[in-house]
């Protein structure tokens, strides 16, 4: 496993991946804060585009990534992922709403947790669900980190990259 650390408004994201797929991004606070373990090589070449696009990213140019992904988890869980990608930018849903769209309407606390234990935040918009009355709801990086990304981008919503 490479890893790498890249400066962000948000803070230092820890980026991690094998190979050319990223498989996780680290908050440098709250619950999805994550450090490299021992045997993790630091390398910045293999998240060379990945740096490129978040930097696009906080600078309000890039609205779609494109990046090869290693979606881990439980088929249910990689299908609360694959829909989070669906959401977009600039626009918030539910955890109802993206129940509904896996076809598991009554899974929403299911979904929560999914959504919760995303590995590739950002990227995988998982801060663009909010509670079902528009409350924002816990997030790994902290609810000021969600606030901040929300704010990005309803700031910056017109034309895509």
């Amino acid at each position: 496993m490479y890893y790498c650390y890249f400066d962000t408004p948000i803070g230092e994201l820890l980026l991690a991946g094998e190979g050319s797929a990223l498989s996780m991004i680290g908050f440098p606070k709250g619950a999805m804060r994550r450090d490299p373990e021992p045997d993790w090589i630091y390398n910045e070449e293999p998240f060379e585009n990945v740096r490129t696009q978040l930097a696009e990213y906080f600078a309000g140019d890039r609205k779609i990534f494109n990046l090869p992904l290693e979606l881990g988890g439980t088929e249910f869980q990689i299908s609360v992922l694959e829909a989070l990608q669906s959401i977009p930018y600039g626009e918030t849903t539910s955890y109802g709403a993206i129940a509904r769209q896996i076809g598991r309407p009554k899974a929403m606390r299911a979904v929560g947790a999914a959504n919760g234990r995303n590995p590739i935040p950002i990227i995988v918009p998982c801060h663009r669900v909010i509670g079902s009355g528009g409350d924002l709801t816990g997030f790994g990086g902290g609810l000021d980190t969600k606030e901040a990304l929300l704010r990005l981008e309803a700031e910056n919503s017109t034309g895509l990259l």
